[in-house]
């Protein structure tokens, strides 16, 4: 169940590649959180926002190639060390892909930021919505699955900050 705020500069695209982009950058966050993404209920939860700024600035001048920031956010669990790392490599990868040449290949114009969502902070629908419940949905209503899941994945996530040195705690 990803959500992602994709910030592309105005006119860096054509509307044909800026649609392929988003595709791809979906599905490789749903493959990341372990999910199908062919799958149609994933897939229809699974949201981009673009932003389109119109003027990107470095250090206080214009940039003089376009700038990128990726936000994907997932509830708390989804994403482990290994998952966040191929996250970010391999959405910069198809942003640079989709310039198709058209600027020098630069992966430091790309940044991306992974972020989780605290389990009891992922709204929707007017309401509260726990991993489980989340979970439940994509997993085909196999609340049992659903729950052990959600457990599993949460406790994971809190265990690997506890481990990150300058991580929360």
């Amino acid at each position: 169940m990803p959500m992602l705020d994709v910030h592309i500069p105005e006119g860096t695209f054509t509307a044909d590649r800026e649609t392929a982009l988003m595709n791809r950058i979906t599905e490789i966050l749903i493959r990341h959180e372990g999910f199908d993404p062919t799958d149609p209920t994933t897939r229809s939860v699974s949201w981009v926002f673009l932003h389109r700024p119109a003027a990107v600035y470095v250090g206080g001048a214009p940039a003089d190639a376009p700038r990128y920031k990726v936000v994907p956010s997932v509830p708390e669990g989804q994403l482990d060390a290994a998952a966040r790392a191929g996250v970010v490599r391999e959405v910069t990868e198809a942003i640079l892909d989709a310039e198709e040449g058209a600027w020098p290949r630069d992966p430091g114009r790309v940044w991306v930021f992974p972020t989780e969502i605290p389990e009891g902070h992922w709204g929707g629908r007017g309401e509260i919505t726990p991993l489980e419940r989340i979970l439940g949905r994509l997993t085909g209503g196999d609340a049992d699955l659903a729950a052990e899941l959600a457990a599993k994945r949460i406790a994971a996530s809190r265990a690997e900050r506890t481990r990150l040195p300058d991580g929360p705690r």
